[in-house]
C-alpha cells in the first residue's frame, strides 16, 4: 500500500493512537486522527483532529464523511479507540458491560460501516482493529475486557472474509501490557465484594506494577504501520511479549497455559 495512503486512526489523544498517528504521518501519509473533543486535545504535528465520539452513531457518520469531502478516499482505518475495567465477573453491572462493548465492540462496528461504503467504491481498503492478548487469552479479574476483545478477534475474522473480494481486508493488532495513561488509570467496577478483595487486591497490583514496568506505545505503533501498509497478516502480535504470548496460545497444552496465567498473576 502506498505511503500516501489516506489513515483515520480513533482515539489520538494520547498513548497508542497518538503514537501510531505520528509514525503515520512521518511515513508520508495523510492523517485524520479522531478525538472527542477537538478543543481540549493538543495539536498533533502532520494529523488532521477530526471531532468524532465512536459511541454516537450519527456522530460517526458525520466524522468520517467529512473526511471524505476532504480527501476524497479512505484508505486505512485503525480502529484504536478504546477502554478497560478491572473488577470481577460478579462485580460487574450490566450497565458498565455495555458501556464497555458500546466503545471496544460497536464503536468498531460503528466506524467500519461508515468507512466500507468509500472502500468498497475505491476497490480497496486497509481495517486495522486493536485487540490485545486477552482478545486470545483469559484474565482474571478483566473478564468483560477479555469478553470485549474476544468480540473484536470473530468480528474481525468473519468480516475480513466478507470484504475480501472487494479489495479489503481486516488486520489484528493485538498488544501486551503498554505503558499508557488509559492502563495506569484503569477504571474499577462500582461494585466490590468482599469475597473477592484479597485476589482481586492482588491481581490490581501485579496489572499495576506490570503496565508501570511496560514499553512505551512505540512498538505497537510500529506493528499498527506495518499492519496497514505492509503485507497482510491476520494477526499482528508485537514483538516481546505479545508475540511469546500468542505462540505459547498456539502451541502449548491448555493445562500448562492455565497454570501459567494463574502464577502469572499470583493466584494459587
Amino acid at each position: 500500500m502506498s505511503e500516501t495512503s489516506v489513515v483515520v486512526v480513533t482515539g489520538v489523544s494520547s498513548g497508542i493512537g497518538r503514537t501510531a498517528a505520528e509514525q503515520f504521518a512521518k511515513r508520508g501519509c495523510r492523517v485524520f486522527g479522531t478525538v472527542r473533543g477537538v478543543a481540549r486535545t493538543k495539536p498533533l504535528p502532520g494529523v488532521e483532529l477530526v471531532e468524532m465520539d465512536v459511541r454516537d452513531e450519527t456522530s460517526v457518520k458525520r466524522g468520517i464523511q467529512s473526511i471524505i469531502d476532504k480527501a476524497k478516499r479512505i484508505d486505512v482505518l485503525v480502529n484504536n479507540a478504546g477502554v478497560t475495567l478491572l473488577g470481577a465477573v460478579e462485580e460487574t453491572s450490566v450497565t458498565e458491560a455495555q458501556a464497555l462493548f458500546d466503545t471496544n465492540v460497536f464503536g468498531i462496528l460503528r466506524t467500519t460501516q461508515a468507512v466500507l461504503p468509500q472502500m468498497r467504491a475505491q476497490r480497496s481498503g486497509r481495517i486495522v482493529n486493536i485487540s490485545s492478548v486477552l482478545g486470545f487469552i483469559p484474565a482474571p479479574y478483566m473478564g468483560l475486557y477479555a469478553a470485549s476483545k474476544h468480540a473484536v478477534e470473530g468480528l474481525s475474522e468473519s468480516l475480513d472474509h466478507e470484504v475480501r473480494k472487494f479489495g479489503i481486508r481486516v488486520v489484528l493488532v493485538e498488544p501486551a501490557y503498554t505503558r499508557t495513561n488509559l492502563d495506569i488509570n484503569a477504571p474499577r467496577t462500582n461494585t466490590k465484594l468482599s469475597a473477592y478483595d484479597a485476589e482481586r487486591n492482588l491481581v490490581e497490583g501485579k496489572i499495576s506494577q506490570n503496565v508501570n514496568g511496560a514499553p512505551e506505545p512505540e512498538g505497537v505503533a510500529n506493528t499498527i504501520v506495518a499492519a496497514a501498509l505492509c503485507r497482510w497478516k491476520m494477526r499482528r502480535p508485537p514483538k516481546g511479549q505479545a508475540a511469546l504470548l500468542s505462540k505459547l496460545r498456539r502451541f502449548m497444552p491448555a493445562g500448562p497455559v492455565d497454570a501459567s496465567i494463574r502464577k502469572d498473576f499470583g493466584l494459587a
